[in-house]
């Protein structure tokens, strides 16, 4: 046979899948992966523990020595927890502030004084995202729950009605927009730049919210109709105080470190001379730790103040907001332990030389593996964590912009289709009074609905930015 025969027999065949070397770790991946789902959802392990376990797995599989694994663990437990834990609990201080200090209860009061019947499930999305901003998924929901039992009781107008836009509005805010510890931790992951990830996820939250919020609401509504059940009304927390904090300093206070953020984002767009003293100031206070510790420090006095908080008071608030964060602060941390055995061992490679024979979009592909992990495992957390270790590689050569839209891309399929392997799906069952076939019908249902939007409005700004 010729040489020229030789070069065209090659140039016809086509590559191979993957070599020995590529399939032990895509097997090593699934391994750690499929521990880590059976712990959760079968054996209902810890999270912590079962992504502990789940990186020992992937490690073992993948043929990497026990002790190159252990420092790949450790390595990525302490960088995440060094990256996102101070940003978590800034941001769990905050939050408690907002909740003890009655801001929330006097944001929800004051808009729904303003808002006509038939308006106000555009004021429970509007609601819920303010509130969701700086409050953890759980805690929005302790908070705004009561207060749309009581408004569906006294307007008459279905519960499904004007909760689908309050759960929607949490679970967005959640899943895309950062200081949230997902897409916190997707952020380091990924190494996108914090302040366009704040904007671009702002900007897909708005239209997502309002299409899986209201409008999805308005569907939902005639598929389940259910009364407000009377005891899953708990008193509300400025039902105990004698004053609470004004809707304009509250506001302003909730919003303070998402403005800061986004002054540094546009301050690299705009001012050329990175020496001038309004760029470096820009620069430090624009910093996630340093935006967030101003907003806490500045809600000391706004809201606790404000409430009639002695300083022993707020001490208190800042002691017991910190304690519920530690599960959460140590998933995270798992999760980044995870996500460095995942690149130590060559797994993300293997992914990015895989995704150029498929000829997939990298943010498709980010969406496809994190909806796969949050069906599998029920946690968005997880999810999001273990999926961005996974497409980290992907953002090589990308532009910080859509570096960012990877982050959101991730973020969204983290939200896909909770159903009963999650704790959300039962909380919110139980608060509505909803058997399990309703609250597939409407809030796993709603969960999916922001997913999809969420993602087609990454992939349409991915063509003109």
């Amino acid at each position: 046979m010729s040489a020229l025969n030789v070069e065209l027999l090659a140039a016809a065949t086509p590559p191979p899948i993957a070599d020995a070397g590529h399939l032990r770790l895509a097997l090593a991946a699934l391994a750690g992966i499929a521990v880590i789902v059976l712990l959760i959802t079968r054996w209902k392990v810890h999270a912590f523990l079962a992504l502990t376990i789940g990186s020992g797995v992937l490690g073992t599989v993948a043929g990497a020595p026990l002790a190159k694994t252990i420092a790949s663990y450790s390595s990525g437990l302490g960088s995440t927890v060094a990256g996102v834990g101070t940003l978590i609990a800034l941001g769990a201080i905050l939050g408690k502030l907002l909740a003890d200090s009655g801001g929330a209860d006097q944001i929800v009061d004051t808009i729904l004084a303003r808002t006509g019947e038939k308006r106000l499930p555009w004021a429970m999305a509007l609601i819920a995202g303010l509130v969701g901003l700086p409050l953890f998924f759980e805690i929005g929901i302790v908070i705004l729950i009561p207060v749309v039992l009581l408004v569906a009781r006294r307007s008459g107008q279905s519960l499904v009605r004007l909760g689908i836009p309050a759960l929607a509005g949490l679970s967005v805010m959640h899943g895309l927009v950062p200081p949230h510890p997902g897409p916190l931790a997707a952020i380091g992951a990924i190494h996108a730049d914090m302040g366009i990830t704040l904007a671009l996820g702002v900007l897909v939250a708005l239209p997502t919210l309002a299409i899986a919020g209201p409008l999805f609401g308005r569907i939902a509504s005639g598929w389940v109709d259910v009364a407000p059940p009377e005891r899953m009304t708990p008193a509300r927390a400025s039902d105990d105080l004698d004053r609470r904090p004004s809707f304009a300093a509250t506001v302003c206070t909730m919003l303070l470190p998402v403005v800061l953020m986004l002054a540094k984002a546009l301050a690299d767009v705009v001012i050329d001379d990175q020496g001038s003293l309004a760029y470096r100031t820009l620069d430090v206070i624009g910093t996630p730790l340093v935006a967030l510790l101003v907003a806490v420090m500045v809600a000391m006095v706004t809201l606790g103040r404000a409430a009639g908080f002695t300083k022993e008071r707020i001490s208190m608030t800042v002691d017991t907001s910190l304690g519920p964060i530690a599960g959460i602060l140590l998933i995270v941390g798992a999760g980044g332990g995870f996500k460095q055995t995942l690149i130590d061992c060559g797994v993300g490679q293997m992914i990015l030389d895989w995704s150029e024979d498929w000829h997939i979009s990298a943010l498709l592909l980010a969406w496809l593996i994190a909806v796969l992990i949050r069906v599998a495992t029920g946690s968005a957390t997880v999810a999001i964590i273990s999926a961005a270790g996974l497409v980290a590689p992907l953002a090589d050569g990308m532009t910080s912009t859509h570096t960012a839209l990877l982050v959101l891309s991730v973020g969204a399929g983290s939200l896909f289709f909770s159903h009963v392997n999650d704790a959300g799906f039962w909380l919110v069952k139980e608060y509505f009074g909803m058997d399990v076939p309703q609250t597939l019908k409407t809030w796993s249902a709603m969960e999916t609905v922001i997913s999809v939007v969420a993602l087609g409005f990454v992939m349409l700004l991915s063509l003109v930015l």
